[in-house]
């Protein structure tokens, strides 16, 4: 747990030689620890998730918000290790996966400590039986949306950090990072509308899955939360 505590201070601070020196020096040992935090973090705040469905849904939600995680650095790996490759960006195929899987610790290491904002959220937002339900499934879809966003912005910058230390240009590390985030985005978004609910739709059951899992898109459902929430 020490080891641990010692890592996300190291992430936290982004000194970008310190993150280098893991990446190089460690193993199994940086493995572990970053599917720890990644445990921790992201199972916590997707626990708050859920919370406002119901007990259940905030287990539900705590198991596969780090899943999410998971899933789309093993999906992206090959992906990621060859775009660093044709980009120059200084890393080797192992070094990117784990620098990624960095960005994703910090990004979770940030949704921890917001944890508390989201119960606050969640106490204040029109309960289920209200009559104010869909307007409360609106604004904790989007305020999640919001704060999940700056989780990922402040892993993001860790992670252009640490390129621009290793790669021998600036337009190197910007074209790698471009190229990571993008498929990252576009692959993380799908997986977590795969694997949905999180928050819980009020006029559905409470279950692990939909039935539906493949039907409509995550990016389709934002939009129409956006305009529920607006007109």
């Amino acid at each position: 747990m020490n080891e641990v505590k010692c890592l996300s201070r190291v992430l936290l601070a982004g000194n970008p030689e310190l993150i280098y020196r893991l990446l190089r020096g460690q193993g199994w040992r940086l493995w572990s620890g970053l599917s720890l935090i990644v445990l921790l973090g992201a199972g916590v705040y997707g626990a708050t998730i859920g919370l406002w469905r119901n007990p259940l849904q905030a287990l539900f939600a705590g198991a596969k918000f780090p899943a999410v995680v998971f899933l789309t650095c093993l999906g992206n790996a090959a992906l990621n290790g060859i775009l660093a490759q044709l980009y120059a960006s200084g890393l080797s195929f192992r070094q990117t996966t784990l620098a990624i899987l960095m960005s994703f610790s910090v990004a979770s290491l940030v949704l921890l400590a917001m944890s508390p904002l989201t119960l606050f959220l969640m106490w204040n937002t029109p309960p289920l039986d209200s009559g104010g339900a869909r307007t409360g499934h609106s604004v904790t879809l989007l305020s999640h949306v919001g704060i999940i966003v700056f989780a990922g912005w402040c892993g993001t910058w860790r992670l252009y950090r640490l390129l621009n230390y290793v790669s021998p240009s600036r337009s190197n590390a910007r074209s790698t990072l471009v190229a990571w985030l993008a498929g990252n985005l576009l692959l993380g978004s799908q997986v977590s509308w795969i694997l949905r609910p999180f928050i819980g739709n009020p006029n559905l059951p409470v279950e692990f899955l939909r039935d539906n899992p493949f039907y409509g898109g995550f990016y389709q459902q934002v939009w129409k939360s956006l305009v529920q929430l607006i007109f």
